[in-house]
This record gives structure tokens, sequence and C-alpha cells, in this order.
């Protein structure tokens, strides 16, 4: 990883989120995960199977696993805002660091966690599904506005809250390991490029204690423990993508493999494949430039902007599933064609939701009065409803 420190820095925008093949590859993914949900909950696939059953069954079954690239893109971005060159960025201090990772997470959440509340009250009295949420309680919302939820054990108020909490523990685990190689170099006086080997080898070990014992307990997965192994692979791939020299480059990817390839030998998971083969394709496309500059192809307009509200459309497009499930419900005996048919304008409802979610909420700046503020809502729409 020595060589690491030869590579010039991207600019920092690129480390923004502004890489348009990472936009691309997050409106994707982000795409296959609503698909999985709007082919899972409420009444409406269960008719419109008849008329497509595999891509309804496949995205039942399988959507959920595009998750897996939003874990590596997120590991991959951590390396590239806190340890760039190997080495901590002296930018900000560590709690300012972690309360600006929440405050960006949260303010959006919030915001679509307390229309889900609302809404689910409005329609539980003439919905009666399984997929409405129960009406919360004081100590629920609160858990789920500190991101504890799954950790304290209630029970979810939406669909997909839970990885917005690994997220944040993902990136709080990975602090504390950038903020352990740096007072390890400070102690043992250590020079930046062998300060660098140290904070690659942490991690590594870190990813590797997930991908060969934590990932295998599935009573971890309410944990930062057990979804580590992926983040690691994406902090990996960032490294590596950025070696200079072609044989170093070369060796450090095959290494990259031979360790995911083991751990798959080790128990198979077709996450952990789809994680390990999303790390190669973020070091390879770092390392020939495709990030920044992509085919033109792969960038399309639809895709960028899907990229671009790809987390507002994760938050957002649950209560959307749940209002238009129950308004086609309510409205009678209906044709498969017509469940078919409210799917897409699920679909269609949710991405202009979270456009206007991503543009009233997500893109304004990330502050303390805002965020609390938005707690606050949340804590009231409990209870509203509750009243």
């Amino acid at each position: 990883m020595s060589a690491v420190l030869a590579q010039p820095a991207p600019s920092p925008a690129a480390w923004a989120g502004r890489m348009p093949l990472l936009d691309a590859a997050k409106g994707v993914a982000c795409l296959f995960i609503v698909g999985h949900h709007l082919c899972r909950y409420g009444p409406l696939p269960e008719a419109a199977a008849l008329l497509a059953p595999r891509l309804i069954g496949w995205l039942a079954e399988h959507g959920r696993l595009a998750v897996q690239v939003f874990l590596v893109i997120a590991g991959f971005l951590a390396a590239g805002s806190l340890a760039p060159e190997g080495v901590m960025r002296a930018s900000a201090g560590n709690w300012q660091r972690v309360w600006q990772r929440y405050a960006r997470l949260a303010m959006p959440y919030l915001a679509a966690l307390s229309v889900t509340v609302l809404l689910a009250a409005a329609i539980r009295p003439w919905f009666d599904n399984e997929v409405v949420p129960a009406a919360p309680v004081f100590s629920q919302l609160l858990a789920h506005g500190l991101l504890l939820q799954d950790v304290l054990g209630y029970e979810a108020l939406s669909t997909g809250v839970w990885y917005v909490a690994i997220d944040f523990q993902l990136f709080v685990l990975a602090l504390a390991v950038v903020s352990l190689a740096e007072w390890l170099q400070r102690r043992w006086q250590l020079e930046a490029v062998r300060a660098a080997w140290l904070l690659a080898l942490l991690v590594l070990m870190l990813a590797c204690a997930s991908l060969f014992a934590f990932n295998l307990k599935s009573g971890l997965d309410a944990t930062a423990f057990y979804f580590v192994g992926s983040y690691g692979l994406g902090m990996l791939a960032f490294w590596v993508g950025r070696i200079r020299n072609p044989w170093r480059w070369g060796a450090a990817l095959a290494l990259l493999a031979a360790i995911g390839a083991e751990a798959l030998a080790w128990e198979w998971r077709i996450r952990i494949a789809i994680a390990l083969v999303s790390a190669l394709l973020l070091a390879l496309s770092l390392r020939r430039g495709w990030l920044a500059d992509p085919p033109a192809w792969l960038v399309t307009r639809p895709v960028m902007w899907l990229g671009r509200i790809s987390y507002s459309l994760f938050l957002i497009h649950f209560p959307v599933i749940l209002l238009v499930n129950a308004l086609v419900s309510r409205a009678g005996p209906h044709s498969p064609w017509i469940d078919l048919l409210a799917m897409g304008a699920a679909l269609a409802l949710a991405m202009g939701a979270a456009t206007l979610l991503h543009r009233w909420v997500e893109s304004r700046p990330a502050t303390g009065r805002l965020t609390f503020s938005l707690l606050a809502v949340l804590l009231a729409s409990g209870a509203l409803v509750a009243a």
C-alpha cells in the first residue's frame, strides 16, 4: 500500500459523492431495492405475479442483495473521506465527524419516518394488512431517531431503516479504526508510508474477522460487525485503486480477490460474492479513471438523476407503496393488470416524492437546529397518532 501515497489525490468534489459512475451504481442498486419492496409488500404483487411471475418472484427473493453495492460504495467513500492517503485526514475532530455523519443521514431519514408514521395512522383503520406498521410508542420513536431501534429490539417503523442505522455504525467503526492507526503512528513514531500499511492491515483484519466469523452469525445482524466485511472490502478497494505501480496494483487486487474467494470457499454467501465483485470493479474503475470519466452510455441523465435522489428514494418509497396498496385495495375487486399498473404508478410516485425530499431536506446544509427540529417532528407525529 505504500505506493498509494504516490498517487495524486482526486479533487475534493470527487469524495463528496460526485463521481458519475458511483451515482449511476447507486441509482441502479436503489431501483432493485425499491423493486424488491414493491414485489414483496402488500396485496398488489400477489395478483400482478400472475402476469410477470418470474420478474416479480425474482425481485421479491433477490432484489435485496443490491444493498451490498451500497455497503461497498459506503466503505469506498469513507476511506476517501477519512484517510485518502492512508493516514487520518486533518479536517475535523472525531466527534464533529460523527455528528456530521449522523446529521447527514438523519435529516431525510427523520422526515421520511414522520411521513410514514402519519400515513400509517391514516390508513390503518380501513386497510387491514400486516404490512402497515403498528402505532408507535415514544421509546420506539426515540430509538429510531437515535438509530438504535434494532440494537434495542424495537419493531421497525419502515422497511429499510435498519440500513441507515448500520451505515452510521459502520462509519463510526471505520473512524475508530482510522483513529487507532493514527494513535499507533504517533506512539511508534511511524513515517507516513508505514502508517498507511498499518491502517490497511487493521482494516483487512477487521474485514476478515467479519467475513470468516461475524457474518456467519445471524444474531449479529443488528450490528456493524456483521456487515463490516463488505464495508471493509470497499475501503480496501479505494486504496488498491490508487496504487500507482502496475505490479503492486495487480498484486494488491489479486490479494483482495483471493481473500474474498477464500471467504466464499469457507462458506458460500451470494451477498458476499456481490460485495467482492463490486469492490473489485471499484478498484479497477478508480485505477482506470472510469469513476470520474465513465463511458457516456453508462451515465445517462435519467440514471444520474436516479443516483442523486437514491438515498431519498430509499427512505420515502415505503410509505408510497403503503398508500397505493391501500387505495387500490379499497377501490374493490380489480384485475391483475390494474395491480401491475398500480405498482408502476407507485414507483413513479415514489420517485416524485424522493425528488421533493431530496430538494427540501437532503440537499440542505446539515445543521443541529434542523436535525433536532426533524427529530421533534417525528416525536410529535407519534404523539399525534397516539392521541
